[in-house]
């Protein structure tokens, strides 16, 4: 084979409410973060020491607008550079120095709802709040779990609008097998209108694997490296 195949990490929301003895909350990731920072970092070496090549901050709801709306914004800075001091400690404890580090720009205000994104300005504007905080710590940058659009467009516009840096972007579907993001866009309008930007790879997660499993095909074409990582629960109806 002449492919090239990278393993990356899994679902660092779902393993740390199956290890940590707290109750979940709204910022869930990043309260564990705050009180149980050994517990990321055993998760980022379980996933190193499973095969992964990339792991990613645990900052996923570690945005300025879920703090402000669930928790304390004044804990943005702390949070982002404790999540990378996890992360590289864990990749130094395992001495595995081709592990990659990701910087992780997620969906703004929460998963699967891309009608509360704003404008596609200040989508940019927000994400490069994140950017400025990992961008000299990180080896790539992963725009996950975006769910139109738009929030792709933005999300790679501000990982790559200061230093190059290899970008990733992650799209996510529909619980269904009709090839559409949570916005109802179509995934091959997303192909589309995502090739004109730079980033390397296009991907799908946080859906059903079957819906991962019947639109894959549409993005192997896009001129980008291709994957996918599934969610580990059959449906978004009960979040």
């Amino acid at each position: 084979m002449n492919k090239k195949i990278v393993l990356i990490d899994g679902g660092m929301g779902q393993e740390l409410m199956r290890r940590s003895e707290s109750s979940p909350h709204p910022l869930w990731s990043a309260k564990v973060l705050l009180d149980e920072p050994d517990l990321v970092e055993d998760v980022h070496i379980d996933f190193i020491r499973s095969g992964a090549k990339v792991i990613t901050i645990n900052t996923y709801s570690a945005t300025p607008e879920r703090l402000e709306r669930d928790g304390d914004v004044s804990l943005f800075e702390k949070l982002q550079k404790r999540a990378i001091s996890v992360a590289q400690k864990a990749r130094e404890k395992t001495r595995m120095t081709d592990v990659r580090i990701a910087g992780c720009l997620p969906p703004l205000y929460g998963s699967y709802h891309p009608e509360v994104a704003p404008e596609f300005e200040e989508c940019v504007d927000r994400y490069q709040r994140l950017v400025r905080q990992q961008i000299n710590e990180v080896d790539l940058f992963l725009c996950e779990t975006m769910s139109s659009i738009k929030e792709a467009k933005a999300a790679i516009t501000a990982a790559t609008s200061y230093d190059k840096i290899e970008t990733w972007c992650a799209l996510s579907l529909e619980d269904s097998e009709n090839s559409r993001l949570r916005s109802g866009e179509k995934l091959t309008s997303a192909v589309t209108a995502l090739k004109e930007f730079d980033h390397e790879a296009l991907l799908l997660n946080c859906s059903i694997p079957e819906a991962i499993s019947s639109s894959i095909d549409k993005i192997k074409n896009s001129g980008k490296f291709s994957g996918a990582y599934a969610n580990g629960f059959t449906s978004i109806k009960a979040l």
